[in-house]
């Protein structure tokens, strides 16, 4: 196996525990929510995931200029995933942890469409399965309209914006420190919710708490490991093949819901898992070798 398809396999395998993490964190996301709002939950996992860097970052000696590089983008990235967080946030207090998975998952749709309009290719196989990973997403989630509920409308708006929080990655961690534009997305986000927590919810300690192990489990794992690999692997990654590998956060968080929330699947919610893992699938078949350097670079 050359030194290429090594590398390949490499970051295919982050962004997959990335997924796992993420989708497990729907479970932690739900469970917070027993005690804390929406804005006053996310506040504190980001807070969390930016301390859990800190010792990263002075590992890795950073220094003011890689601070200044990353400070736009990382503002810019941290504004968005503010927005996208706190909608889906919001929308699980409606929807169950394994649907909102799902219908966050719809960037695995939007990624390969808004990639393709800024310029970048994307082969045939990666569409094709997309397009399976939609309708698997369909099935499952959607049973007919009076199915639709407003939580589900929520965390379908919060999709675009983890769309474009992809996008946003993809144009940036090749030009500066993955890890410091991490760090400085999470302090932003944490101020963001922080505000709105204290003009929306007005939090009292108690209740942080009460949530301790789901802000430790949101903090450390979802935002301190899994977006830092996000950042990491998607200096390398072409954005809508990223996209798909992540939409695996579904399965693991209705895998999640069922076993901590005690969520079922129907048949119908079968059906859509394996349509959304055989899209991943065919979007991952074996790439020719120019295609292995279009995707991840040389």
């Amino acid at each position: 196996m050359t030194n290429k398809a090594n590398g390949t396999l490499r970051y295919e395998a982050l962004l997959f525990i990335t997924a796992a993490i993420w989708g497990m964190g729907f479970v932690a996301q739900r469970l917070g929510m027993n005690s804390l709002g929406p804005f006053s939950y996310n506040a504190a996992r980001f807070f969390v995931g930016s301390l859990a860097l800190i010792p990263v970052l002075i590992l890795k000696k950073t220094n003011m200029g890689m601070l200044k590089a990353a400070a736009l983008p990382g503002l810019v990235a941290g504004a968005v995933l503010f927005v996208a967080s706190s909608f889906q946030q919001a929308g699980l207090v409606y929807t169950s942890a394994g649907k909102a998975g799902f219908i966050t998952s719809l960037y695995v749709v939007l990624v390969p469409i808004a990639a393709i309009m800024l310029g970048k290719k994307t082969p045939l196989r990666t569409w094709i399965g997309a397009a399976f990973a939609f309708l698997g997403l369909y099935t499952l989630s959607f049973r007919d309209l009076n199915s639709i509920n407003r939580g589900d409308i929520l965390v379908f708006a919060s999709a675009f914006f983890y769309t474009s929080h992809i996008l946003i990655l993809d144009k940036w961690t090749r030009k500066v420190e993955p890890i410091v534009l991490a760090f400085i997305q999470f302090t932003v986000t944490s101020v963001l919710c922080s505000i709105n927590a204290a003009i929306f919810e007005a939090p009292e300690p108690k209740a942080f708490f009460n949530g301790i192990l789901p802000v430790l489990y949101g903090g450390l794992f979802s935002i301190g490991i899994a977006y830092t690999l996000q950042a990491i692997v998607q200096s390398k990654a072409h954005p809508a093949k990223a996209s798909i590998i992540l939409s695996l956060e579904a399965a693991f968080a209705l895998i999640g819901g069922m076993l901590f929330l005690r969520e079922r699947l129907t048949l119908n919610e079968s059906l859509g898992c394996l349509l959304m893992l055989a899209g991943t699938f065919i979007a991952e078949w074996p790439a020719r070798r120019k295609e292995l350097a279009q995707d991840y670079g040389s």
